[in-house]
């Protein structure tokens, strides 16, 4: 007797992992396999080849049937991209121009002009949105009759699913759609878009068709497997983390400080760069702070950080109130581009040097929920972790007692397991 099980493949910008999930949310099998480099040039592009993608997808899902036992049969599949990543294709599916990162800066004229004629809580007015990379194609004579516009995790669904006009509203929100009305905004008319640029958009999770022959054939899962439409990135990492509960929280550690909360309504500060993501029946919304892993790395290598972490007395407050960045500038919990570091005094003893940053950047996080609070989020009933610095027992006990509220480890770390639920629940509305 064979069971079902659900594929997640998560498409950054170095690589590709694919992981297999079964029915209880266990994992099955995983598989990766890297991306070519793209291209950067001078004036802030930054560019992929499309088939480098798609020879990705084939590749890691090749691995990954290869390494399910034959008891497991992929039922449902769904991607997540890196948001506000895209490309022009034509109405086959083909790509007409190299898609555009999501770290592209070259919009930054068409960014101005979208400040100037679109409300202020769109998600849409910087030079990385991708709305402005679409109107920069538009400038460069890109966008002609009868092409039509997808962003990375939605072209590769496409090739899956053979449905080459729709769009998910994860990935749609930075080209303008509005997830409260679940509709292409009125505003978008004064672009002077071609008709058929934009695609119909509907849900993450939304059941879409059987995988193509093609794409069966090339990478051994089964032509009866449900492509289910997916998400970006981040989205697919929150519901990894096991965030289920309005109130439920999530911290990455990483080089940056992002803090995520799930709410029941949206929430918007664009001045923050704050925006929500429609996630299922909940809203996903929070900031990023230049503080976090980065600014540890300029004094303390991994290794001295494990080390002297084993000598903090994580419920032993010090009184150094530094807020460490960086460099100069902030952009959450305080919007100030000329914000300082505050990292003096330096103590001699470098294990209070340590506890010192690792506390100033749990008032950071603190700070972080204080803002979201006060912008109509609900306090965090529990804080899930990610990234690096979750791995940090002291800095856990830091954080749980700066916070006053419970801390966690998030379920599971990868992407990919968040779009693997995201196929699970699509599979589990057809039937």
């Amino acid at each position: 007797m064979t069971l079902p099980c659900f594929v997640g493949i998560d498409l950054g910008t170095s690589g590709c992992r694919a992981l297999a999930i079964d029915e209880a949310g266990k994992e099955l099998a995983g598989a990766s396999v890297a991306l070519p480099a793209g291209r950067r040039s001078p004036e802030g592009g930054s560019e992929q080849d499309p088939g480098d993608w798609w020879e990705a997808i084939l590749s890691v899902l090749r691995k990954l049937s290869a390494g399910l036992l034959h008891r497991h049969l992929p039922a449902a599949i769904a991607v997540d991209g890196t948001s506000a990543s895209l490309l022009l294709m034509d109405s086959t599916g083909n790509p007409v121009t190299p898609a555009l990162m999501y770290d592209d800066q070259r919009a930054r004229e068409q960014a101005r002009l979208l400040r100037t004629l679109v409300p202020s809580e769109v998600a849409v007015q910087g030079p990385t949105s991708s709305l402005a990379k679409l109107l920069w194609l538009k400038a460069q004579g890109a966008i002609r009759p009868h092409l039509r516009v997808l962003h990375q995790a939605e072209w590769i669904t496409a090739r899956l699913s053979g449905r080459f006009d729709l769009g998910d509203e994860n990935n749609c929100l930075k080209l303008g759609y509005d997830p409260v009305r679940r509709a292409w905004p009125d505003w978008l008319e004064e672009l002077a878009l071609p008709a058929g640029l934009l695609h119909r958009v509907v849900p993450a999770g939304t059941p879409l068709e059987p995988l193509q022959k093609d794409a069966a054939g090339e990478t051994g899962l089964p032509r009866g497997c449900l492509v289910v439409a997916g998400t970006t990135d981040s989205t697919a990492a929150a519901l990894a983390a096991g965030l289920t509960q309005p109130g439920d929280a999530l911290t990455s550690l990483g080089s940056t400080l992002v803090t995520k909360v799930l709410l029941e309504r949206p929430l918007a500060a664009s001045q923050y760069g704050i925006y929500s993501h429609r996630i299922f029946d909940h809203w996903l919304a929070g900031g990023a702070s230049n503080s976090g892993g980065r600014v540890l790395r300029q004094f303390f290598s991994d290794r001295e950080i494990a080390r002297l972490s084993e000598r903090i007395v994580p419920g032993r407050r010090l009184c150094l109130d530094y807020y460490p960045l960086p460099a100069p500038g902030e952009r959450f919990p305080f919007n100030d581009p000329d914000l300082e570091p505050r990292m003096r005094p330096v103590p001699r003893d470098r294990v209070r040097f340590l506890q010192g940053l690792l506390e100033g950047i749990a008032n950071i996080e603190k700070l972080a929920y204080r803002r979201l609070e006060a912008l109509g989020a609900p306090w965090p009933r529990q804080v899930l972790s990610s990234g690096g610095g979750a791995k940090n027992p002291a800095w856990q006990g830091i954080r749980q007692r700066v916070l006053g509220t419970p801390v966690h480890r998030a379920r599971h770390a990868e992407a990919a397991y968040g779009a693997a639920l995201i196929a699970r629940r699509g599979y589990r509305r057809q039937t």
